[in-house]
């Protein structure tokens, strides 16, 4: 098969080098790629966004599937762009994403299919946002409704803090994402977990989970990013985790969906919270995460690719594909100034040599004459498999040491407990 995987982060360098190793897959292309893709396929200069452009190079180049990597292209409804020119999508259509697009939406959804989720409210003004917090009792989540790369949610532990989020959300017209509507939910203790399920339009089965570290600082400080670290699988939750996911999730948000007219086909991300009544969801994404695919993808075996198309075309088969026992942890080195700002970096070098089992995923980047330019933020992605998790955390900082001088800058960043303890590691409330 040839294969398009579409975004430029590290996400879809870890999908890019995952599905070149697929014994179906003939030749690999992205648009619009980094560094770490050109080293294995074709780079196109096209937008992720760009859904007539993808159509019309993917039936030039005779694309036999197409991955989806970020929301941006899902929300700008590529899927349907391409679909439309006959050529097989693994990523959903815009209107099943708005699971991911409108927090509100996706509230509501779950609300009507009764799927566990927290309380919350809806508001549309400074104004509503006030009366709404007025009587509120104890913490806040408060989000935005549209998309906004992992920096839309806070979490307050008061209504007052939560007034001044609002007030400054809307009172600088800066509300994350854009629009003016925004969702106060009562938050929900427990353990936090990502459980990835792939759908073919007609069945949704869990395929892999993990659990990842949002906070920019150690010991889970500071503002929310898009993903400082992940490991997987998860420690410390209950081996039936996947059946009660297909149960009290998966099972009512399928019937919905079709209940509804929707075609779910792609993967879907669920940010769950589990405590003792079960698992409760935090929010959905209608892709892979990022930086849990760089965790998750080493441990696939078979042929990823051939499982992907075979959703893709509404026939999915699991036996094309594998998880295997083995742990992975990945650390994310980033800019200094991130997520405030994302200060690029020139002339990084390109030759990350790294031990058997483990691998650096580019973020945003591209090639200048044979040096990395990198858009700043999260720059690298650094995974390690073991036999289990604390091998694969020790590996995964090992090669992490001396990383950063051998790259060529000294202005990187990164937690250092990602996966520490994780049997007793919780995230707060979500």
């Amino acid at each position: 098969m040839r294969i398009l995987v579409v975004g430029n982060g590290a996400r879809e360098d870890a999908l890019s080098w995952r599905l070149a190793q697929s014994p179906s897959c003939e030749a690999i292309f992205s648009a619009p790629g980094n560094a770490g893709t050109a080293s294995r396929g074709a780079n196109w200069e096209i937008s992720a966004t760009d859904g007539k452009g993808l159509a019309d190079r993917a039936l030039r180049e005779g694309i036999d599937l197409v991955v989806l990597g970020p929301e941006t292209a899902i929300a700008a409804g590529v899927g349907d762009r391409l679909r439309e020119a006959g050529i097989a999508v693994f990523g959903p259509n815009r209107s099943a994403g708005r699971l991911e697009s409108s927090k509100i939406f996706a509230k509501r959804f779950m609300e009507r299919h009764d799927i566990p989720t927290a309380k919350a409210m809806v508001v549309h003004s400074l104004d509503g946002a006030r009366n709404a917090l007025a009587q509120w009792r104890g913490g806040v989540v408060v989000k935005a409704d549209g998309l906004a790369a992992g920096k839309g949610v806070i979490v307050t532990p008061s209504a007052d803090a939560a007034r001044a989020v609002v007030t400054d959300w809307y009172g600088s017209s800066k509300i994350p994402g854009g629009g003016l509507d925004v969702l106060l939910e009562e938050p929900i203790a427990g353990r936090e977990v990502s459980v990835f399920a792939i759908c073919d339009g007609r069945a949704i089965v869990p395929f892999a989970a993990a659990c990842d570290y949002k906070r920019a600082g150690d010991g889970d400080t500071g503002p929310n990013t898009g993903g400082m670290g992940a490991y997987s699988p998860p420690a410390g939750l209950p081996d039936d985790l996947d059946a009660r996911v297909r149960e009290r999730i998966l099972a009512p948000l399928l019937r919905g969906l079709l209940a509804e007219g929707e075609e779910y086909v792609g993967v879907l991300y669920c940010g769950l919270m589990w405590n003792a009544d079960g698992p409760h969801v935090i929010e959905f994404n209608a892709r892979f995460g990022d930086p849990e695919t760089q965790v998750l993808v080493p441990r696939v075996g078979g042929d990823l690719a051939l499982l992907l198309h075979s959703a893709a075309r509404g026939a999915m088969d699991l036996s094309l594909a594998t998880i295997s026992r083995e742990s992975c942890v990945g650390v994310v080195l980033a800019t200094s100034d991130y997520p405030r700002s994302s200060t690029p970096l020139r002339a990084l070098n390109p030759d990350i040599s790294l031990p058997d089992g483990c691998q650096a995923f580019w973020g945003a980047s591209t090639l200048v004459d044979e040096r990395v330019s990198s858009g700043g933020g999260r720059v690298l992605t650094v995974t390690a498999l073991g036999k289990n998790l604390d091998e694969a955390r020790s590996r995964a900082y090992e090669s992490v040491k001396g990383l950063a001088g051998r790259l060529g800058s000294a202005a990187l960043t990164y937690r250092t407990d990602i996966a520490a303890d994780p049997a007793t590691w919780r995230p707060g409330k979500g």
